[in-house]
C-alpha cells in the first residue's frame, strides 16, 4: 500500500492535522512525515516533530496523497524553492492532495491549482498581493474538492478529514469526530 505523505514546516497547524491524521490510522493508511531536514519542527502551538524523511529523501514511486497543514506565518515559506519543487515531483493525476488553511498558497505557488476551484485561509488582499491565485477559482466554502485536490479552512478540519478518507476509500467511523 502507499503512503500518505505529510509536509511538516515551521509554524505549521497541528489541530488541523488531527482529524486527517487519525482518520487514515483508521483506514490502516501508512503515513510518512516529511519535512526539509531532519532538525525538530516546532507546530504553531509548540509540539515539536522530527520528520520521517527529508524533501530530499523521499521516493515519490511510495506515495499516492499528500497532506498539508495550514501554517501560522506561510508567506515565511515564500522564498522556500525546495518545498514547492517537493509538491512538484510527487503531484500527478493521480495523487490525492488535502491542503488546508493557508498551504493552497503552496499549491498555487507550485502551479498545482491551476484552473481547480479551490477555498484558503488567506485574506483576498494578501492573496492578490502574493501573485500565485487564480482569484476566479476561489470559493468561500468552508472544504472544496474539484477533482483529486481538496482544499479547506482551518476551522473545517473535520470535514476536510472526513474528505480526505473518501478521496483514499479508506474506512472509518465517522461517529468518532461528532459532537
Amino acid at each position: 500500500m502507499k503512503k500518505t505523505a505529510v509536509l511538516l514546516y515551521p509554524q505549521f497547524s497541528e489541530y488541523e492535522l488531527t482529524v486527517a491524521l487519525s482518520i487514515l490510522m483508521q483506514g490502516k493508511k501508512q503515513v510518512i512525515t516529511v519535512g526539509l531536514n531532519k532538525q525538530p519542527i516546532k507546530g504553531e502551538s509548540g509540539l515539536s516533530c522530527v520528520a520521517d524523511a527529508t524533501v530530499d529523501e523521499i521516493n515519490f514511486e511510495e506515495i499516492d496523497s499528500l497532506l498539508l497543514p495550514g501554517c501560522m506565518d506561510i508567506m515565511s515559506l515564500y522564498e522556500e524553492e525546495r518545498i514547492v519543487d517537493f509538491i512538484k515531483q510527487v503531484v500527478t493525476k493521480e495523487t490525492v492532495i488535502a491542503s488546508i488553511s493557508s498551504s493552497p498558497f503552496l499549491l498555487a505557488k507550485a502551479g498545482v491549482l491551476g484552473d481547480k476551484k479551490y477555498t484558503v485561509g488567506i485574506i483576498k488582499e494578501n492573496m492578490e498581493k502574493s501573485g500565485v491565485f487564480n482569484l476566479e477559482n476561489y470559493s468561500e466554502q468552508i472544504v472544496v474538492q474539484d477533482g483529486n485536490i481538496i482544499t479547506a479552512r482551518g476551522r473545517g478540519f473535520v470535514r476536510f478529514g472526513e474528505y480526505l478518507g473518501k478521496a483514499l476509500n479508506l474506512e472509518f467511523d465517522k461517529r468518532w469526530y461528532s459532537e
